[in-house]
């Protein structure tokens, strides 16, 4: 009966260890998938974003956001096979057609210009899940 009883409690341990051993094992697979998912530092997402969100405010010159429409589209040309790198773009009022580019569809010709004489108004959208800049909205004042 003594044998027994130790068998049991040999055999209830190493249950206790395998299931240990499992958790931890679980836990660290979640772990890798979470840092694959973000394949960009800190840093990188950072520097990504400086390039967008310089630009935001109120009253920004015409001249300013048209050079934010050329680092548009230098970066959607230079990211088409990463659509989480695409920034969308909507613009409104000063004659644009209103409406979202949307990143599939990586706008490599703006419709127009923004006008030098005039201010406009640009915000950003950062995606929750890269925290890249998402979207970027110009409304003409």
């Amino acid at each position: 009966m003594e044998n027994a009883s130790k068998a049991l409690i040999i055999a209830g341990a190493i249950l206790l260890s395998i299931l240990i051993i499992s958790l931890g094992i679980f836990i660290f697979n979640q772990a890798s998938e979470v840092t694959k998912s973000s394949n960009l530092s800190e840093v990188e997402v950072l520097n990504f974003n400086e390039k967008f969100t310089s630009f935001e405010g109120n009253n920004v010159r015409g001249s300013e956001v048209n050079s934010l429409l050329n680092r548009i589209v230098q970066n959607n040309v230079a990211n088409q096979e990463d659509k989480s790198k695409q920034v969308k773009l909507t613009q409104t009022g000063d004659g644009w057609q209103s409406g979202t580019t949307s990143a599939s569809q990586a706008p490599t010709n703006m419709p127009k210009k923004a006008q030098t004489g005039k201010t406009y108004d640009v915000s950003y959208t950062i995606d929750p899940h890269t925290g890249l800049v998402d979207l970027i909205t110009i409304k003409s004042n």
